[in-house]
């Protein structure tokens, strides 16, 4: 495999290689820096910093599983901690029910609605559902990436939907002018 060698001439200090590395993942990594990113800039910032973190850890991938799992994961804990720096995960008191299935109308909402209304969350809410929706995570290991509890991430995911419902059944509501 061609990403093989090239992370093998990384280890060695080819930076060649990790340019080659760069170009072939950095759309792939931008994609998820801008999932757990607040907006387009953060995530482009976000995208640099964690490829600079990939160079620096690239001696550390151990071909075990895929190298652009491994180069997501160093991203998104990169990204997560700079929230964990900023104190986004202070706890708060929720007692928010778990019942905010939301069933979408394709036709009527947008992938761009989607993306901005999940990215409008708040920053603990939008990493949680991130995490748990999109990326598949389970409870206990939001807990541990975020360093919350399981009740916690429970209760941030129940409050993420919940916003994210209201913001969708409030953008598919059509309001028809009375014509008498």
């Amino acid at each position: 495999m061609i990403i093989d060698q090239l992370i093998n001439d990384c280890k060695k200090g080819n930076t060649k290689a990790f340019e080659q590395i760069y170009r072939l993942l950095s759309p792939k990594i931008f994609a998820v820096s801008l999932k757990y990113s607040r907006n387009y800039e953060e995530a482009q910032d976000n995208l640099q910093e964690g490829f600079l973190l990939i160079y620096e850890k690239i001696n550390q991938f151990q071909f075990k599983g895929s190298f652009e799992g491994w180069a997501k994961r160093v991203v998104i804990n990169y990204i997560l901690q700079q929230y964990r720096n900023q104190g986004v995960f202070e706890i708060i008191s929720e007692n928010i029910p778990d019942n905010s299935e939301v069933e979408v109308d394709e036709e009527s909402v947008s992938l761009d609605f989607l993306t901005k209304i999940i990215q409008e969350l708040p920053d603990r809410y939008r990493l949680v559902f991130n995490l748990y929706v999109m990326d598949g995570f389970s409870h206990k290991e939001i807990a541990e990436m975020l360093t919350i509890n399981i009740g916690t991430s429970k209760s941030n995911l129940a409050r993420a939907k919940a916003i994210l419902k209201d913001k969708i059944e409030a953008n598919t509501t059509i309001s028809i002018p009375n014509t008498k």
